[in-house]
């Protein structure tokens, strides 16, 4: 007996072995010996410099240093930048950030975030669900939520990732979204993320969109129009009474991320619904970023409260991301209480892009479709063209202006594009103007 249970032990270890030991699988799903040789893999897949991303920009800097450019990317500010910056110990007109009112480097902005700091540290130390909540978060939400008339108002870290948690959020594989076709990468990346259908309309055409929601609204569930307030590669705007019409009559959902017009649009600065002078709350969703006007980092959602709590409970984006940092909400804060006490800076700002804009029509420049607020485009047709007007401004004029290249626009788009802000002068823009006016005699020559 006792020998027959050994034999029975040593039989059950052996099979445990067997089924544990390392089994490798042949090419026809068989398997082989543990120790077979792999199949051999092709060695650009296992190299980085061989991954198509890095050819292609391998092949950009080849033909940049071929024109005897420069990388126009990355460029160094050494200082705060607004109309001005330092960039490699220079101090140059500044025409690449979207400080539009000037407030972030206000000291009053400047002192709020080193308030904030003292009180609370660096970092919250956790998500916010868990043990990272902060009174000052509760701040900002509900200051964002006034701006807005909303119920309520969620704050995500990143303004990207607002967007793609949202969206991917939301919306599921029964479900469409509609958008611009200009739309931003966070929004498009969002949708992908949800499962749902994606489907885009021709720019700022309304009529397009109704199209769109005329053949297909019935075959899904949840239905969600994505535009923007203000678009920052040709600095035009929507017919947002128009869109609101199509929502309710089609019965879906609209969103609209401000992240240029807040700041921007508005006799204060309020953004698209006070310039069109409508209900906010005619709005399912407003999103927006808090890196340009409103001087921090990060991104929100405002509107009712279902969908703001749904977002703070369970988008993904939030839920499991670190809670913004005191120092960087506070500065937000602030510049809400200042926008409402210095509407001057908004004035100003649309003075001075009235300006630009009308500056460089009548030097015979294509500024597409920019209604001259904060963003202005000249487009030049050529990429090559445009990082060559770009590095020699830079260069020979002290005159900073970020161009736009193919694949970001088509080759015929290609553009330097102008961020205003409130302390341009008309000497900046004059100056500006009639150097690329030279440049582009030059070019033609």
């Amino acid at each position: 007996m006792t020998a027959h249970r050994s034999d029975l032990k040593r039989q059950l270890l052996e099979q445990a072995r067997k089924r544990t030991a390392p089994r490798a699988a042949s090419p026809n799903g068989s398997a082989s010996a543990a120790h077979a040789t792999a199949t051999p893999v092709a060695e650009r897949f296992t190299r980085f410099d061989a991954h198509p991303g890095y050819q292609q920009l391998a092949m950009l800097r080849q033909g940049a240093e071929q024109l005897g450019l420069k990388d126009p990317f990355f460029k160094v500010h050494e200082g705060i930048a607004g109309a001005t910056s330092v960039i490699q110990g220079t101090s140059c007109i500044n025409f690449a950030s979207y400080n539009y009112l000037g407030y972030s480097g206000d000291p009053r902005v400047t002192q709020a975030a080193a308030d904030a700091l003292t009180r609370y540290g660096t970092s919250v130390s956790a998500s916010r669900v868990v043990s990272g909540e902060r009174p000052i978060h509760h701040e900002l939400e509900q200051a964002i939520a006034k701006a807005y008339q909303a119920d309520d108002a969620v704050a995500f870290v990143s303004g990207h990732a607002t967007n793609v948690s949202t969206l991917g959020y939301l919306l599921g594989p029964k479900d469409l979204v509609l958008h611009d076709e200009y739309i931003h990468n966070s929004s498009l990346v969002g949708a992908q993320l949800s499962g749902a259908k994606r489907m885009s309309f021709t720019h700022n055409d309304p009529e397009a969109l109704d199209a769109l929601l005329s053949r297909h609204r019935h075959q899904f569930e949840r239905v969600i129009v994505v535009i923007e307030g203000l678009y920052s590669m040709d600095g035009d705007i929507p017919d947002l009474p128009r869109f609101i019409e199509l929502k309710k009559r089609h019965q879906v959902w609209l969103m609209v991320d401000e992240a240029h017009s807040f700041g921007v649009m508005g006799a204060t600065g309020l953004g698209l619904h006070e310039h069109f002078a409508i209900d906010p709350t005619e709005v399912d969703i407003w999103m927006g970023t808090m890196s340009k006007t409103l001087s921090g980092c990060g991104g929100y959602i405002a509107g009712n409260k279902a969908l703001v709590e749904t977002l703070r409970y369970f988008a993904p984006g939030f839920l499991y991301s670190v809670g913004m940092p005191a120092q960087v909400a506070a500065p937000s804060i602030k510049v809400l209480e200042l926008m409402q006490q210095e509407p001057e800076r908004v004035e100003n700002l649309h003075t001075i892009s009235r300006y630009f804009l009308q500056q460089a029509k009548a030097h015979g420049m294509d500024t597409g479709h920019s209604i001259g607020a904060a963003v202005v485009p000249i487009i030049v047709g050529s990429s090559p063209l445009a990082a060559h007007l770009s590095h020699t401004l830079l260069e020979q004029y002290h005159i900073n202006v970020q161009p736009i290249l193919h694949p970001a626009v088509p080759e015929k788009s290609a553009r330097l594009r102008f961020f205003l802000a409130h302390d341009h002068t008309q000497a900046h823009i004059d100056q500006t103007l009639d150097a690329l006016a030279t440049l582009l005699a030059q070019a033609q020559t």
